[in-house]
């Protein structure tokens, strides 16, 4: 049946309308499990409505959707129930939600994938799989850029939702940005084990990123650095930025003499784990709305380890 056009709309407009989710959110007290649990806080409802709502994945338990309705709920576990649509469930192999609110958006990013587009290529990138995700749930979510990783290198990225979060964080991306830990796999055994890389950095026409002792040309860049584990003829760092500069870890990692493993543009020779051993590991950063402390970390990739065992 046709949708019926609601006064004054203009024509088409009744197809692009959009009803918001309903969502009834409940907190346990005692610890039990999901059925009897929904059964007793939605006591309008019946049994049947209640197998109906887990079997089309419209409840939520501490942010999973989940269909078992012997889910165990403990005390204090968060049970939403979406009462008009299913929830939305985020999957991609290549990119991984790690968090979600109103206002922003973490993921940890597989090598090879695009952050964002270029002019070459606009689909399938981590902003428009994210984009695609939001519009699902519902076709007003936008998505803002406010920062990039590398094509090749792995790890955590932080989305913006909202144009606020997103001119929070990038009009104050240094003070608000507390944290951001990589690891990655260098050729040779780094001596001193550790220490601090601190140079201009400057780019040229063909968007190679270089040192420079000119002032005019390149910006302050400072990373610092310390070995976690050598062996194999590589080293396992943990490098933490100072600052942000384009390809900044593997500019500095040429610099003190141990390119990164795969990174063939500036200067590796080897690759044993067929790709570029970088990964963004943690991620710490003030809310750029409510102002809490977000703090992010992931695995150390085990093909890393692997590498210098």
């Amino acid at each position: 049946m046709a949708n019926k056009q609601y006064k004054g709309a203009k024509p088409g407009a009744e197809r692009n309308r959009f009803t918001p989710d309903t969502v009834r959110n409940f907190t346990s007290s005692a610890d039990t499990t999901l059925l009897p649990f929904l059964l007793e806080n939605m006591p309008e409802r019946k049994r049947t409505g209640v197998k109906e709502l887990l079997k089309y994945n419209q409840v939520m338990v501490d942010g999973e959707v989940t269909t078992q309705f012997d889910t165990p709920v403990k005390q204090g576990t968060k049970v939403s129930v979406n009462l008009t649509r299913p929830f939305v469930v985020f999957y991609n192999r290549r990119l991984k939600l790690v968090y979600e609110d109103d206002d922003i958006i973490v993921v940890n990013k597989g090598y090879g994938l695009l952050s964002v587009g270029t002019d070459k290529v606009r689909q399938g990138t981590a902003y428009s799989i994210l984009r695609e995700y939001l519009k699902t749930k519902d076709p007003r979510n936008k998505l803002f850029i406010v920062h990039r990783l590398d094509q090749h290198t792995s790890g955590l990225m932080v989305f913006a939702k909202s144009i606020q979060a997103k001119e929070n964080l990038q009009h104050n991306w240094n003070n608000m940005v507390l944290r951001r830990q990589y690891v990655c796999v260098v050729e040779g055994k780094v001596t001193p084990p550790d220490g601090v890389v601190n140079t201009l950095l400057a780019e040229n026409s063909q968007h190679i990123v270089y040192v420079t002792d000119d002032p005019k040309l390149g910006k302050p860049a400072m990373t610092r650095y310390s070995t976690l584990e050598a062996g194999n003829g590589y080293t396992l760092l943990e490098v933490q930025l100072e600052t942000g500069r384009k390809n900044q870890i593997r500019v500095h990692m040429k610099e003190i003499g141990h390119p990164i493993a795969g990174d063939r543009r500036y200067g590796a020779k080897t690759s044993p784990i067929s790709r570029l051993a970088l990964h963004a590991l943690t991620l710490r950063f003030v809310h750029p709305i409510t102002r809490k402390l977000m703090d992010f970390t992931t695995p150390i990739p085990a093909s890393f380890a692997a590498a210098v065992r």
